[in-house]
């Protein structure tokens, strides 16, 4: 791998030769988010809301019910991701992905036949559990299957099919919703969400096609020292690399799970907040999603090649940095021509990190650990992002104060950017930065030596001349 990403070799060439494993993760990503891009989203909420209203349960606002039902998978996931982790470190991985899938399938069952609250909480629960046992066990043996020090590329390109495939799902949803219906109800909502089902059933039998065995050897083992070597730490950080290799994944997970739990409070609510304030149809708000998520794959390929000039760590700063700054003006409802490139451009920036951040996380854990801090990276986006959803149902209430949400989210936002900032001196260049760097020294060397080979100094052609060096002329 380390040679494909050295040389100049098409990207065809590049797919060939990757492992059989991440093979499976791009097909699995793409169905399963093309999927999820249909039914889950915005129509979901938008879904779930239109359902609340109709009821009476338990006496909650819509808003109210819609940050329950996001708790409920939270809650699953919490209770189930940490003894998930432990198995997959523990037994195969692929065995653990295919015991999962029955709880998938029978997750979306209660949400295409249930006809109350009480079945969408149960469907929750259910897709929870489904997301704690497969979100640490793929990423693990995608981890597995991946060179360390070159998966920044290979992470970058699996997060932008994520993203193409999750961004189609809206566009498609235009078509959909022409079909359906251009409105706010249910019918035309569960006929839309039918759509993504069939295609989620697709991820979920693509599950049964890992195997353990076809995952790389050593050159897919931590390389902590290097990762924490590069940038001279034991000068910087007067801290030797050992320390920093095991601080290094706590402020990373730990700026993740501040980051989730600010995107949990905010996230949920755009489509209502889109719908309510600036009466925006389901397909201007399926646009305006599907733009989001293809720029957030975009961005986050542009944000791995910045990485490896800047590093890893600078561009995730800068990258969430900017997604802070956006938010900052949402919150004042600005016009919508100005709302709308501002919210694709908070979105973009702020999920472009998560591969880089990724990358360093695999770089420096061992594979007999990475099902446990695999769980960990999801309860950020799983509890946490759930339970902050649920606040924030809270926080916008009855009155719809999305004020008051978006501008709590944004000092938020600015707490997870300390331990980035605290990592910077502690986790150096990539390898493959590392090594077009050194390629570059050595093209410049040789370049030099040819040039001292070819060009002959002018005291030396002087030397062998009796006479001062005569310029013929032509008149």
């Amino acid at each position: 791998m380390a040679n494909d990403i050295n040389s100049k070799v098409s990207t065809r060439e590049v797919i060939r030769s990757m492992n059989y494993n991440v093979k499976l993760i791009f097909a699995f990503n793409i169905s399963s988010s093309l999927g999820r891009g249909i039914w889950m989203g915005s129509v979901l909420s938008l879904y779930i809301s239109l359902f609340a209203e109709g009821s009476d349960f338990l006496g909650l606002s819509s808003n109210e019910i819609l940050g329950l039902t996001a708790a409920a998978s939270g809650i699953t996931m919490t209770l189930f991701v940490f003894p998930a982790g432990f198995l997959a470190d523990k037994f195969r991985r692929d065995i653990i992905m295919k015991l999962a899938t029955p709880i998938g399938l029978a997750g979306i069952g209660f949400l295409i036949f249930g006809q109350s609250i009480i079945f969408i909480l149960v469907s929750m629960l259910l897709w929870g559990l489904f997301n704690a046992f497969i979100r640490p066990t793929s990423e693990s043996i995608f981890a597995d299957s991946v060179e360390s020090g070159y998966r920044s590329r290979i992470y970058s390109w699996n997060h932008l099919v994520r993203q193409v495939a999750m961004a189609a799902g809206p566009f498609i949803n235009i078509g959909l919703f022409a079909i359906f219906g251009n409105v706010h109800d249910l019918v035309s909502m569960r006929n839309v969400m039918s759509v993504g089902f069939a295609i989620s059933l697709i991820a979920i039998v693509i599950l049964f096609l890992f195997k353990d065995k076809r995952s790389l050897g050593e050159e897919s083992e931590a390389i902590a020292e290097e990762v924490a070597q590069v940038n001279g730490i034991s000068r910087l950080a007067n801290m030797d690399s050992n320390k920093a290799a095991k601080l290094i994944p706590y402020l990373l997970v730990g700026g993740n799970v501040i980051i989730g739990i600010g995107a949990g409070m905010t996230i949920k609510y755009f489509p209502v907040f889109f719908r309510d304030y600036y009466t925006m149809s389901p397909i201007i708000i399926q646009a305006i999603m599907g733009a989001t998520a293809l720029a957030t794959g975009i961005l986050a390929v542009v944000s791995q090649k910045l990485s490896l000039k800047l590093g890893r760590v600078q561009t995730i700063f800068t990258v969430q940095f900017i997604a802070t700054a956006c938010l900052l003006v949402i919150v004042i409802y600005p016009p919508l021509g100005v709302l709308i490139p501002i919210f694709i451009a908070r979105g973009a920036f702020m999920n472009a990190a998560q591969p880089l951040s990724r990358s360093i996380l695999m770089d420096i854990i061992p594979k007999k650990q990475r099902g446990k801090w695999n769980s960990i990276e999801a309860i950020a986006w799983g509890l946490f992002w759930n339970v902050s959803a649920f606040i924030g149902g809270f926080l916008v209430g009855d009155n719809n104060n999305f004020f008051l949400c978006f501008i709590i989210t944004t000092f938020v936002y600015i707490l997870g950017l300390v331990p980035t900032i605290i990592l910077m001196p502690l986790v150096g260049k990539e390898r493959e930065a590392m090594d077009k760097e050194s390629n570059i020294e050595q093209l410049d060397e040789e370049n030099k030596i040819t040039e001292d080979v070819i060009t002959p100094k002018l005291e030396d052609i002087t030397m062998k001349s009796d006479s001062p060096l005569e310029v013929e002329t032509y008149d």
